[in-house]
């Protein structure tokens, strides 16, 4: 084969095996580099950015996200992570590992003559016998604790020991709330960060948080048993679309003209009055006069909330956000026990708390540094992932690499149904399952051999939940021991990690053409 070559001064080729064995090359060291962060005992990384910025975590998007890949096949495993985040909000580490061992697997099969399209079949096979034999295995979620316990699970080793029990009633709790049966929009669920308190103190507001104050200082701090009213139009006087000028002849004109813009603003302000509201937000501006007669009248208003903060006010306090001030009545006004201004530091920030039915809340997370915030936040991000993905597919199984090994031991068993070399491209991945568990045992210390070949007896022996529980360091059942993942999250994985596998074997032939090339062709076709 030929390795690479000159085009021309402007365009290289690598093809052949060498380009075959540098896109291998560069996904494996990809996955590698996410590796030891896998598990409860999994390490972290320190990235350090160009400004010495620092993030210190384990979650395994956040890593590849702050990496700077320029080699083509690296970035496409940046991209199944990316796919694994947006979809189950979790797993991405797995996905990654798992892509980085089916390659590897590939590789050797490569050097054994077996022709890539052969591995690419079989890896295809696999991947759908695997997804239906994890199906077969999954268990219902019977109640609430088994969405805590994969909630626990997914939050295990990334800052939040010692806190789990409570963040996973909070993130239960959340997700139940804005659930509608097995539907759940995980965007309903919000994040907010507080700098200065212990991450005990985080709680779940049944409402929203804005980083906002009031329009006015006159207006009251704290409104209890408030009756939300949303517009969308400026609470102020209209700008003239087109460029108008008035002619004032005498003081009497003058007079006139400014009572008559008085008289608007009141009488926008009055019917808001009539309509029974208590708190105003408005995704425009409120004028000065208007913020006096509302603070008048005892209203709190808030002015400026952006579109997405608006959306979320109306699922949280069942209100309807008007756009015509003669829509404003006691029909469209949404509830709220209190909405508060409170003041941390030198922000402000309004809580909407005590919402009766809502539909969106917050999570308010507490810690003494943002480093900790931070990786508390993507430690919650996981957790509600799992547990919305759970609620969704209503199917969980036993995490600790047993449903790995499990469904290792089932496509074994399947390949030798399979004739020709495709068999050998099934037990390559049903081997590149395997590394999970391995993985999770030598990331704790523990000797990965002795620990699979363990697995591999319990497992034969019709132990199909047998896996590691790394806070006891041994194989047990681990569903009864609270390890537990949802399918949805262990399917995505091996789906994404099969297609970037099987795209990477496609490729034959690499062709780069130099940045300074694609300019002068621009140049040229501007020209014409």
């Amino acid at each position: 084969m030929v390795g690479e070559t000159g085009l021309s001064d402007n365009v290289n080729r690598t093809l052949g095996k060498d380009a075959q064995r540098n896109n291998i090359a560069a996904a494996r060291i990809v996955a590698d580099i996410v590796k030891t962060t896998l598990g409860p005992k999994g390490m972290d990384k320190m990235l350090v950015d160009g400004n010495g910025n620092i993030i210190v975590t384990n979650d395994g998007v956040t890593i590849l996200e702050e990496l700077d890949i320029e080699h083509p096949a690296a970035k496409m495993m940046v991209d199944i992570a990316k796919t694994q985040e947006l979809e189950v909000g979790d797993g991405t580490t797995t996905a990654a590992l798992l892509a980085g061992k089916l390659l590897e697997n590939a590789e050797y099969l490569l050097d054994k003559k077996v022709h890539p399209t052969i591995i690419v079949k079989g890896y295809k096979k696999a991947s759908e016998q695997a997804i239906n034999f994890l199906k077969q295995l999954a268990s219902k979620v019977d109640d609430d604790n088994i969405l805590r316990q994969i909630a626990m699970t997914a939050m295990t080793g990334k800052g939040a020991e010692g806190h789990k029990e409570i963040l996973a009633d909070i993130i239960v709790n959340a997700v139940k709330t804005v659930s509608n049966g097995n539907e759940v929009y995980i965007g309903d669920i919000n994040i907010e960060k507080r700098k200065g308190e212990s991450i005990s103190e985080t709680e779940l507001i049944r409402g929203i948080v804005i980083g906002k104050e009031r329009a006015n200082i006159e207006m009251p701090l704290r409104v209890d048993n408030a009756k939300v009213l949303l517009v969308d139009f400026p609470i102020e006087l209209k700008n003239p679309e087109t460029e108008a000028k008035i002619s004032v002849s005498s003081p009497e004109q003058l007079e006139m003209f400014i009572r008559a813009e008085e008289n608007y603003i009141r009488d926008l302000v009055d019917k808001i009055v009539l309509s029974g509201a208590s708190v105003v937000f408005c995704q425009k501006g409120i004028d000065d006069v208007a913020q006096y007669y509302l603070a008048q009248a005892g209203i709190f208003a808030c002015r400026r909330v952006t579109r997405t903060q608006m959306e979320r006010l109306a699922r949280a306090t069942s209100a309807k956000i008007i756009s015509n001030v003669n829509d404003v009545n006691l029909t469209i006004l949404g509830g709220a026990e209190k909405v508060e201004e409170i003041k941390q530091g030198d922000e402000s920030f309004i809580y909407i708390k005590g919402c009766k039915n809502p539909k969106a809340v917050t999570i308010v997370v507490r810690a003494g540094s943002n480093h900790v915030m931070d990786e508390l936040e993507r430690a919650l991000n996981d957790g509600i992932g799992d547990v919305v993905s759970a609620v969704k597919s209503d199917a969980v199984v036993a995490g600790g690499g047993a449903i790995e090994m499990e469904l290792s031991r089932a496509l074994q068993i399947y390949a030798k149904s399979i004739g020709g070399k495709e068999q050998l491209a099934i037990e390559a991945f049903a081997k590149s399952l395997e590394s999970i568990p391995e993985t999770l045992a030598e990331n704790a210390g523990l000797d990965p051999l002795e620990i699979l070949s363990y697995m591999r007896k319990q497992h034969e022996a019709g132990n199909a939940r047998a896996g590691l529980n790394l806070f006891t360091e041994k194989v047990e059942d681990t569903f009864i021991a609270g390890i537990i993942e949802p399918v949805k999250v262990k399917s995505q994985a091996i789906m994404s990690a099969s297609e970037v596998a099987t795209m990477i074997l496609r490729i034959d032939d690499v062709l780069v053409r130099k940045p300074e090339h694609a300019k002068q062709l621009k140049e040229y076709d501007e020209d014409d």
